[in-house]
């Protein structure tokens, strides 16, 4: 079943898959997926030298 297309929203997080993207990349494998599933996996690390208090 294919999703209908909608526009971008900032605050729409889209479904894991080359299925649900706009321009979905030519070759899509097993690392693309799980890397794709699993982003945002949390947030980046703090710059060299800073300190989160």
């Amino acid at each position: 079943m294919t999703k209908p297309k909608r526009p971008h929203d900032p605050q729409e997080i889209r479904d894991a898959g080359p299925e649900a993207m706009t321009d979905p990349p030519p070759d899509w494998d097993e690392v693309d997926e799980i890397s794709d599933e699993s982003f945002p996996a949390s947030d980046p690390p703090p710059p060299p030298g800073k300190h989160i208090t």
